[in-house]
């Protein structure tokens, strides 16, 4: 999804790319189930894919905006809440609830529309990068299939273990949580009101994410055993548990769909540009699904690396020029890495302070302190929604 923003971004704003994928584009056809990866797409990514072409496409299929947000703690038996509304903080909506596959399928849409109204695209698909080899320059890129050609940079939007990192040397530190995100489609005796729903439990959060028709996508947070032992549940034995959990927000599960599980990391780049390189997404940065910022980091991230090279293209300098180009990257690599790990690690606190039993009291004054304080919601739902000031300016609406 970020590697296909960010070429449709590049495209709209004048620039030639290459764009290597490894796998044909997803299919999406709305008779088709609720698929099981979805994002919570915030408000200052729904503005980069619009910049991009793409919202207009997804916004025409099955998608839930959602307005409200809740948030609750149950350490020690005592319910500690949280809720925040759109209009309380000038936002038309908090986020949308859309698949991952229709994001996918949207955008690379509009990138064929591009490459057949002439733009200079050029994509190769199936295709796989085998070398990549620095020059004074550009880069010399040789794929699988022989093909060979060279490019003023690289851009590597190819997933948490992304071959451009490797090629361009960049380190990366890993965190395991012994956890997993179980994913389902669930329905319950109540249809979602349309709320993001969030619980905090001993183990890990559970979340019930709103879909058009009701139902809701869940992500449920678990250690590994555990995780493993309620995939192997019968769905009703499963549905029962999930009931329990949620303390039956929506009543009794209804019918749950199939159900996956993904195990729980964070991953911090050491480094997001390289010579003549530059890391966008989960290539630079993995978080915990906690607070639901995965992707909406890696559209910023193409937002922010478009307007920084469009603004060195106009500045009258050779923007492919080495110094130039470096210095460039180098301005996103310190705006975006900063800006990520104030996420990651603000999200990697926040799951530590529920781990432990003990600290359920200040948990508790804490989630207090944050629903007495206007201000401190009003940053929280700002940078959550991508339209905090040190945003690119796309994502803000400013361009």
């Amino acid at each position: 999804m970020v590697g296909a923003a960010t070429a449709c971004l590049l495209l709209r704003a004048g620039f030639s790319v290459a764009l290597i994928e490894a796998r044909e584009p997803p299919a999406f056809d709305e008779s088709d189930p609720v698929g099981l990866r979805v994002s919570a797409i915030s408000p200052g990514s729904q503005s980069v894919l619009e910049h991009a072409g793409a919202w207009r496409i997804i916004e025409g299929r099955r998608h839930c905006p959602y307005r409200r947000m809740h948030v609750e703690e149950t350490g020690d038996g005592k319910l500690v809440a949280l809720d925040f509304a759109s209009a309380e903080f000038g936002l038309e909506r908090l986020g949308s609830i859309v698949e991952n596959d229709s994001i996918a399928s949207a955008l690379w849409q509009v990138l064929e529309a591009r490459q057949t109204a002439g733009d200079s695209l050029g994509i190769h698909r199936p295709a796989s990068l085998v070398s990549m080899e620095f020059k004074a320059g550009g880069v010399e890129i040789a794929l699988a299939d022989g093909e060979c050609f060279t490019v003023a940079m690289v851009v590597g939007a190819d997933g948490p273990r992304s071959g451009v990192r490797e090629f361009a040397g960049i380190d990366q530190k890993i965190w395991h949580y012994g956890q997993k995100g179980i994913v389902a489609v669930v329905r319950a005796a109540k249809p979602n009101p349309g709320v993001a729903w969030q619980r905090f439990m001993e183990g890990g959060p559970l979340a019930f994410l709103p879909l058009d028709d009701g139902s809701s996508s869940i992500v449920w947070t678990r250690p590994n055993l555990e995780a493993q032992r309620l995939l192997e549940l019968e769905a009703a034995a499963f549905s029962e548990e999930l009931q329990a959990a949620s303390n039956e927000w929506l009543g009794p599960i209804e019918a749950c769909g199939p159900r996956a599980a993904f195990d729980l990391t964070m991953r911090l780049s050491e480094r997001y540009s390289g010579n003549r390189s530059v890391l966008v997404g989960d290539a630079a940065h993995v978080v915990h699904p906690l607070a639901g910022q995965g992707v909406n980091l890696g559209f910023l991230d193409a937002a922010a690396l478009v307007e920084l090279l469009t603004e060195a293209r106009v500045s009258g300098t050779d923007w492919k020029e080495q110094s130039a180009l470096q210095a460039t990257l180098e301005r996103y690599a310190r705006w975006r890495r900063s800006d990520a790990e104030v996420m990651a690690r603000g999200i990697h606190g926040i799951r530590a302070l529920f781990t432990p039993p003990l600290l359920a009291p200040l948990r508790r004054l804490g989630m207090r302190l944050v629903g007495n304080s206007w201000h401190a919601r009003q940053a929280f739902v700002r940078r959550a929604a991508g339209v905090h000031s040190d945003a690119p300016a796309v994502a803000r609406g400013l361009s």
